[in-house]
């Protein structure tokens, strides 16, 4: 599936200088936390908004959505979640249409199928998706990485949370 994807939209590629576009993009971490590590998996479905704002001559504001699923696991452990994002984006324009980079931040909302993993206990089965992350866009391809946190904000006790770095690579087009 992703072979073909990739396939087509090479095939369909077009320079997305301008704003606006679809993407996919596939990601990989890993919890920051000192004892054993929970592995990230993710996959994503992006949309860039059509509009900008607060344009300098340094760069501008963007956004795009995220829809998002998501693994995690830790051993026999593991954890599927689906997630919403709206995410800001600011573009560092260098004048060059054919790269740019972007620092971002984003809060948005997960559905997690369990939520005890490696000893930690999140409590509840919705949780916040909050991240940072900078990145550069080089023609229709994005690489980033990402700080991000998931927590039920203390909706429910205990309130545990899980922290990780991931990198994405995505496709627009």
């Amino acid at each position: 599936m992703i072979c073909f994807i990739c396939t087509s939209t090479c095939a369909a590629a077009q320079d997305l200088s301008g704003i606006g576009g679809w993407g996919v993009s596939l990601g990989y971490g890993q919890s920051s936390d000192s004892s054993d590590c929970i592995d990230i998996y993710r996959a994503g479905l992006l949309k860039q908004w059509h509009v900008t704002w607060l344009g300098n001559k340094t760069g501008y504001v963007r956004g795009y959505f995220e829809l998002s699923y998501n693994r995690w696991e830790h051993g026999r452990d593991n954890i599927n979640a689906v997630a919403f994002s709206p995410v800001f984006q600011y573009v560092f324009d260098a004048g060059n249409a054919t790269w740019y980079p972007y620092i971002e931040a984003g809060i948005g909302v997960a559905c997690l199928d369990d939520y005890e993993i490696n000893d930690r206990n999140m409590s509840s089965n919705f949780q916040f998706e909050d991240r940072i992350g900078a990145g550069i866009r080089i023609k229709n391809m994005d690489i980033s990485v990402r700080y991000m946190h998931y927590s039920n904000a203390g909706l429910e006790e205990p309130n545990d949370g899980l922290d990780m770095l991931i990198g994405t690579l995505a496709w627009y087009f």
